[in-house]
């Protein structure tokens, strides 16, 4: 390819390499369309724009920039014509569809007749580029997707194309005042996706389950605290199902960490705590970090857990599992610090409230009162190390006899 000599105008002025998509600026010069819209997107703000070239001013709206239908051709048939040089053929790029085009594509999504072809195409559309997905949030997407979803469950069946639109509304979505406004009191919708994350629909269920999960999620980040609130008992059951080891075959490792977002946010509201709790989440979660080795993960987990250890009955339901304070004992300090606020929020609430005889000496069997030895000589922040210190200092008399504890742990800040 050295040795082919390639004509100068056919070359990108910014990168120097073959134009794929040539476009004309307003001052007349040829760009790569890749190249000249990064250069207008990561221009300063505050700053003029300026061809490379002749330094006069361009406008940043990419709009403006013209195809060079000749000079592209041009390039292709030298492409061809130096295959057996090593030259790569360069395909004819796909030009972004106008919004009247998207628009007709999004209504066609209420046809029944129209609704399997348009949701192809708009999922294409989709994948294809950022530009893409903001022309469809613009055109209605996110109302149509909403509209195709509740129309499969109110009649009970799988119309060709729900996984599409669960993809499309995932990777459509922003959380604007007019999106939030279709979803955050849309029982519907919720009632929808666990219609579809309880049936066997269809034979791709990782897909189709991964990607209800993901719409699952953003809805309920907008979602009323009176929709919230008001979440029933099979709504927690079923988030919980998607933690069961036994379904990990079905799971993703992705819908995974949508439920337990999912959990995280409901428990601020009403007695969803209790629900979650009542659904057998705290030993499914156990479970889960046993096995875990994700990060994110981790923290979600040790999230949760924490948030239904502040009621009597997640601290019996988490003492119950043998591996419980084990389990967090291990991920303090070797995770990241939200983790280990978690943990030692979790150390804290079962020290303070269920401190039996019992629990004290299994806390020291398994190592927390060495890890909350650590935590104070660790470079955690201060509200961490005077909580791990107060855990210490309150079961003083219960520890002392551990080679773990040294005093000057115990009188080291004695103001704290």
């Amino acid at each position: 390819m050295d040795e082919v000599e390639i004509p100068q105008y056919f070359l990108c002025p910014i990168s120097l390499m073959i134009m794929k998509d040539p476009v004309t600026t307003v001052t007349g010069i040829t760009y790569d369309r890749e190249s000249i819209e990064v250069w207008l997107v990561t221009a300063e703000e505050d700053m003029a724009v300026t061809c490379p070239v002749t330094k006069q001013n361009l406008p940043r709206d990419i709009e403006l920039l013209t195809p060079n239908h000749m000079l592209r051709r041009l390039i292709q048939a030298w492409c061809i014509a130096n295959a057996s040089n090593g030259i790569d053929r360069i395909p004819t790029p796909k030009y972004p569809l106008d919004k009247s085009h998207m628009l007709r594509l999004v209504r066609q999504v209420n046809n029944h007749q129209l609704c399997a072809e348009a949701l192809k195409k708009i999922d294409a559309l989709v994948i294809e580029n950022e530009k893409n997905r903001k022309c469809l949030e613009e055109v209605g997407a996110i109302k149509a997707m909403v509209s195709f979803i509740v129309r499969n469950y109110k009649e009970r069946k799988v119309i060709n194309g729900l996984e599409e639109a669960l993809k499309i509304f995932h990777l459509v979505w922003s959380p604007t005042t007019e999106n939030e406004q279709l979803v955050k009191e849309n029982r519907d919708l919720i009632v929808a996706i666990l219609w579809i994350l309880r049936s066997d629909m269809t034979k791709n269920q990782v897909v189709l389950k991964t990607q209800a999960m993901m719409v699952l999620k953003n809805v309920t980040e907008v979602s009323s605290s009176n929709l919230l609130s008001g979440l029933d008992p099979e709504f927690f059951q079923e988030m919980v199902n998607m933690l069961r080891k036994e379904s990990k075959h079905h799971i993703s490792q992705q819908a995974t960490k949508a439920a337990l977002q999912v959990l995280v946010h409901a428990c601020s509201w009403g007695r969803n705590k209790q629900k979650i709790i009542e659904s057998g989440a705290i030993f499914e979660l156990i479970e889960l970090e046993l096995c875990n080795t994700e990060k994110r993960v981790s923290e979600l987990v040790l999230c949760v857990l924490a948030h239904l250890c502040t009621l009597a009955d997640g601290r019996a339901e988490f003492l119950k599992h043998a591996a419980g304070i084990g389990v967090v004992t291990k991920r303090t300090l070797r995770v990241s610090s939200s983790t280990d606020d978690c943990a030692i929020q979790i150390l804290g609430s079962i020290s303070k409230c269920s401190a039996t005889k019992e629990v004290l000496m299994e806390m020291l069997r398994v190592g927390a009162v060495s890890k909350l030895c650590m935590v104070i000589q660790a470079s955690c922040s201060d509200y961490l190390k005077k909580k791990a210190m107060e855990i210490l200092r309150t079961h003083s008399h219960a520890w002392s006899n551990s080679p773990c504890i040294q005093v000057y742990l115990l009188t080291r800040y004695p103001g704290q």
